[in-house]
């Protein structure tokens, strides 16, 4: 599924592992890092870095090294914290939002329009940082 999406991903300035985590993390917002960077170190082969399980590292040069192999750039660690900005709702939310409003367009409308407003804005980014930078990543 990560290589299904991560054209998509990487036309916004982000990848596949990063889409799929915001996809796996609905139930749970405060979930998504964590489950980029298991993602991140199970697809990039990561030797000892928890083989998709919860690992901790020493130091901060051992979390660029796994980001780096995960073909991470300044302009991906750009866009996932302006995609984390605007992401849409948790599960719990939407279905606050539902329980209050009765409404399922409204549910609808809670769960798409910050969707839109971040792919929107990580996509205007990339093309701006792409014009602007000498080798275009």
């Amino acid at each position: 599924m990560i290589h299904s999406i991560d054209p998509v991903g990487l036309f916004i300035g982000l990848n596949g592992v990063i889409l799929l985590a915001y996809l796996i993390a609905i139930p749970a917002n405060e979930i998504v890092l964590p489950t980029v960077f298991m993602l991140t170190a199970l697809t990039a082969q990561f030797a000892g870095a928890g083989e998709g399980v919860m690992f901790e590292l020493d130091s901060v040069s051992e979390t660029a090294a796994i980001l780096q192999s995960g073909g991470w750039t300044l302009l991906t660690g750009i866009n996932v914290m302006l995609f984390s900005l605007v992401h849409n709702p948790c599960s719990t939310t939407l279905y606050t939002i539902y329980k209050e409003t009765g409404s399922a367009r409204w549910t609808s409308f809670a769960a798409f329009m910050p969707l839109a407003l971040g792919f929107a804005l990580c996509f205007f980014v990339a093309q701006v940082w792409r014009l602007l930078s000498p080798t275009g990543y």
